[in-house]
């Protein structure tokens, strides 16, 4: 009788944690179909800018801009030979989504390992509670907390960006890398650390026939000035964008994969109750057997 009572108790709380976890993977894929088309939304204008730029940049010549490594002789980090680098490494404020925020953390700390013993120092930020929570539990300093939610506004990662700017043209930081889950489709995410600053610009596409001459009015440096720190804040936004994308497909998979295993677990339990009800009831039968025959 104990042993039905247990698994009953069992199957209802079966029940209510896939009910629960179905909620969650509704909840994610809607979120998810969200993030996914201000993603779509923001991808081709942040490609195109920065193929825009490459292309300016390698038509202009000699023309030089602090953003792409340019900067007076005398602006550095630290002590000669000391590079700073920030490493803003981004995960999500809530858990049960997966791989997600291991897989960036484990990323992020293969980074900072890279880094030790050599003459690189690494400034941590963090955006989201889960890196926050981590890097606290190893002890390691954080210099900023950032919280950008489900929705990061163009206004707030710009504001980031334009400091990661300022710091590294006046010489307080060497370099600004970004460690985040990079979207590619809905079956792939990759961690990846991503160079902000100096910017890396992408070849120029090679034209079929003769190189263009262009004519820039304003002047080549003037365009520049203009395009690169517009570079700098969209593959930021981009960035976020990109790693809310692939927190609510990998929480939409865990959530699936929970309500699946729950409902296995369910039909496991009923199997064992039923067996169990039927073993009570062929003892009870047998008892009742053996006791008539005991008065016969």
């Amino acid at each position: 009788m104990a042993q039905i009572r247990e698994i009953k108790k069992r199957m209802v709380a079966v029940r209510t944690i896939q009910r629960i976890t179905k909620t969650m993977q509704m909840i994610a894929t809607a979120k998810f179909t969200a993030a996914l088309q201000r993603s779509k939304a923001t991808r081709p204008y942040t490609e195109r800018i920065r193929a825009l730029v490459a292309e300016v940049a390698a038509a202009a010549g000699d023309v030089t801009n602090p953003l792409l490594g340019h900067r007076s002789s005398g602006a550095s980090g630290g002590k000669t030979g000391h590079q700073r680098d920030v490493l803003l490494v981004v995960t999500s404020d809530r858990g049960l989504c997966g791989a997600y925020n291991g897989s960036v953390l484990r990323t992020a700390m293969a980074e900072i390992r890279k880094r030790r013993g050599t003459s690189r120092e690494s400034i941590l930020e963090t955006s989201g509670k889960k890196a926050a929570a981590f890097f606290r539990f190893q002890r390691m300093e954080v210099a900023h907390k950032h919280t950008f939610g489900d929705k990061p506004s163009f206004e707030a990662v710009a504001a980031l960006a334009d400091r990661y700017m300022a710091d590294y043209i006046a010489g307080r930081v060497d370099a600004v890398f970004v460690t985040y889950m990079r979207f590619i489709s809905n079956a792939r995410q990759v961690p990846e650390v991503m160079q902000l600053l100096p910017l890396a610009l992408p070849a120029a596409g090679a034209a079929a026939g003769p190189a263009p001459v262009y004519e820039f009015r304003p002047d080549a440096e003037a365009i520049l000035n203009d395009l690169l720190p517009r570079s700098v804040r969209v593959s930021l936004f981009q960035a976020m964008n990109d790693a809310v994308v692939s927190e609510n497909v990998m929480r939409m998979v865990a959530m699936k994969a929970a309500t699946d295993n729950a409902g296995g677990l369910g039909r496991t339990l009923k199997r064992n109750y039923n067996r169990a009800r039927q073993a009570r009831i062929t003892t009870e039968l047998t008892e009742i057997i053996s006791g008539a025959a005991a008065l016969e």
